[in-house]
């Protein structure tokens, strides 16, 4: 049985922790040759390395989202080196600036925006035009967050910053469907990553409370929405947000 990603070339963003970690892995156990992106440079080449799958060039870069030649630079690398984009593209990049509004710096509220909101809005418009100028079919897949249907306390940034995604991705699936590039987005409700290590455990009760599984998320529960995805198994799903939040 055919692997569902076999030999396609899939980008990571966030890649050195996470949801972006378990999501390279699982691309790359799905068959594709898997390049991890990061702003933490040694995280991404960390991911890579365990990736278990000899004789396939996976690569890692060093990346900021929330800047246009950063990522630029990383397009033409990939571009040199596989003479080819991705066709199957994953923005998890993303941060967290936690504060009440009325003591939020601006400068956290312009960060999380920046990379959050803006970073996935560049990638989309780079990866998304390398494609349609190699004619190359695709499936892009943006994280968003629950907090951006629900709100949450602290995130007068983050939870507007992934409703954006949302938003984006419905616009972006409609300019993009004419060139075969799907845009779909995955809606996490509380997961166990390091994001989340920082958060009160008082705090993580009330929101196991809320879930009708009673547990926060592993980081694969999601990353195995975004390979289905990035598959052809999910070829007629388009400008769509899948929640994976436990109920």
């Amino acid at each position: 049985m055919a692997s569902p990603l076999a030999g396609k070339l899939a980008l990571v963003t966030g890649a050195g922790s996470g949801i972006g970690r378990a999501t390279s892995r699982l691309l790359s156990r799905d068959g594709a040759i898997v390049i991890a992106v990061d702003r933490n440079g040694q995280a991404a080449q960390e991911t890579i390395a365990n990736l278990a799958a000899p004789g396939v060039d996976h690569a890692a870069f060093e990346m900021d989202v929330s800047s246009g030649d950063s990522i630029d630079t990383v397009l033409g690398s990939v571009l040199e080196r596989y003479k080819q984009p991705p066709t199957v593209v994953v923005n998890a990049a993303g941060i967290t600036r936690d504060n009440f509004l009325l003591k939020m710096p601006e400068a956290d509220f312009e960060a999380v925006i920046d990379v959050n909101l803006k970073g996935t809005w560049l990638m989309l418009q780079r990866f998304g035009r390398a494609m349609i100028d190699h004619g190359l079919a695709g499936s892009m897949v943006n994280v968003s967050s629950i907090v951006a249907r629900t709100g949450n306390i602290g995130q007068s940034n983050y939870s507007p910053s992934k409703a954006g995604v949302e938003a984006m991705t419905k616009v972006v699936a409609r300019e993009f469907g004419r060139y075969n590039i799907r845009v779909n987005a995955v809606v996490p409700g509380f997961i166990q990553t390091p994001m989340t290590k920082t958060v009160p455990q008082k705090v993580k009760d009330i929101m196991i409370m809320q879930c009708a599984l009673r547990r926060f998320g592993q980081p694969e529960e999601i990353a195995e929405v975004a390979a289905f995805l990035a598959s052809d198994k999910s070829s007629y799903v388009n400008g769509t947000s899948i929640e994976v939040t436990g109920g």
